[in-house]
């Protein structure tokens, strides 16, 4: 099996807000007299990687020299980014920062951002005591042992798409050939896109029949490259479908999220059917695109260190939970999720950030601090990590389906090199041949 369709993959880090833009020259590094740089100086954000697998060159260096710059925005404004693992948690943990997108200040990486941070908020843009007040009302949902009961269905999901793509390939006209004359097959589009979209899918109620028009208006809304216009039309379609289905549990209730939403907290006047959306909303289209992309470059990641396919190969359930793990640690697919601005003027990193100013906390950096990891550059899944990653966030934000995801990832792994080395269809061995 080769893969194919790489521009789909690429769309999909664009989706969480990977810039495709040329890469600049290294950042002027501000004096202690004057710490705000100009839009003259202050490199353009964000920045450009070398390929879909490595995290952009400037932020070694920025680790080395200036671990809290300012960065140019795509509209002219200025943002702080900060880059080192430990100053990146205190910025997640403190409270005088705020995640509130309608805030004066609050970065935003596009116009399609700008259009999103006018919707109504959801608990992920809220600050306490509204942040925790409204994600306790879903949190019951994505606790381990309501995840670990959800296993069952997600591995009869993966099994299914993995045997579909089997019979599709027996059912080709049979021939002698090579490797290179095999037929290849879009990983994203057959395996990737449909195990995370399925799940949540279920999850929320979602005919799964409308998965296409859905993911495709999700990706329109948060696909860095699309005009103003294009996410306020996809934005506004996504809306309209959950309106209507919200409206249908409200009166056909039914065993999914929204129902639960429905009966537990709109019934009782805690939430309004807008706020019901939002939160179906939210689920709908933040996770999947992380998702898909993790399960492709994680597939890639893997073929690229044999080694370790190997022991994944002898003993999934000993090794999956550290390849989910360490590649969470290795792409950090939401690098760019992690945003505040500040409520009142503080001091990081020896920079005064004055209220108003925004800051980007690039997680992405900081999976990859020399200080905190040994050897961050290499994808080694049987190191024993003596901090946690940044992966799935940190503090009260973390990312509230760490442990769906965690599960979707340790099945996708361990049973699609099952399949893939049980004789059943080949993989490209030169990392070349794969599109």
């Amino acid at each position: 099996m080769t893969m194919s369709n790489s521009s789909y993959l690429s769309e999909l880090h664009k989706t969480i807000h990977y810039s495709k833009t040329k890469r600049n020259s290294q950042p002027p590094i501000p004096s202690p007299e004057n710490p705000h740089i100009t839009k003259m100086t202050a490199p353009k954000f964000p920045f450009a990687r070398p390929s879909d697998y490595q995290p952009p060159l400037e932020y070694a260096h920025l680790r080395a020299q200036d671990p809290v710059s300012q960065v140019e925005l795509f509209d002219g404004s200025l943002a702080w980014l900060v880059v080192k693992y430990k100053d990146i948690c205190s910025v997640l943990t403190d409270d005088r920062l705020s995640k509130e997108r309608a805030r004066p200040g609050f970065p935003e990486l596009s116009e399609g951002g700008k259009l999103a941070a006018k919707s109504k908020p959801t608990f992920v843009d809220m600050d306490p005591p509204q942040h925790m007040a409204q994600r306790s009302m879903i949190e019951p949902l994505f606790t381990k042992p309501q995840i670990d009961a959800l296993r069952p269905q997600i591995q009869e999901t993966v099994d299914q798409l993995l045997t579909t793509i089997i019979a599709e390939r027996d059912a080709r006209p049979s021939t002698n050939c090579s490797l290179q004359d095999v037929q290849p097959f879009d990983i994203v589009e057959k395996f990737a896109l449909p195990v995370p979209s399925h799940t949540i899918y279920t999850l929320l109620g979602v005919p799964l029949t409308d998965l296409p028009y859905l993911t495709t208006q999700a990706a329109i809304r948060t696909n860095g490259s699309s005009t103003a216009l294009e996410s306020s039309c996809a934005n506004a379609s996504l809306l309209s479908y959950l309106s209507t289905l919200v409206s249908q549990r409200i009166t056909v209730p039914k065993q999914d999220l929204i129902t639960h939403l429905v009966t537990t907290q709109y019934h009782h006047g805690i939430l309004q059917k807008d706020d019901i959306m939002q939160i179906a909303f939210l689920l709908l289209v933040a996770g999947n695109a992380t998702m898909v992309s993790m399960i492709a470059l994680g597939i890639v990641t893997l073929l690229q260190n044999p080694t370790q396919l190997e022991l994944l190969k002898a003993d999934a359930e000993k090794w999956s939970p550290r390849v989910v793990s360490e590649l969470c640690r290795f792409h950090t697919a939401s690098a760019l999720a992690t945003k505040r601005v500040a409520k009142e003027d503080i001091v990081l990193g020896g920079k005064r950030i004055r209220k108003g100013e925004g800051i980007i906390a690039a997680t992405m950096s900081g999976n990859r601090d020399e200080e905190m990891f040994d050897q961050p550059e290499e994808f080694d899944m049987t190191k024993e990590r003596e901090v946690e990653a940044l992966g799935f966030g940190w503090g009260e934000h973390r990312c509230v389906a760490e442990w769906l995801a965690r599960a979707e990832l340790e099945i996708v792994f361990g049973m699609f090199f099952f399949f893939a080395f049980a004789g059943t269809f080949s993989l490209s061995e030169a990392m070349e041949e794969v599109d």
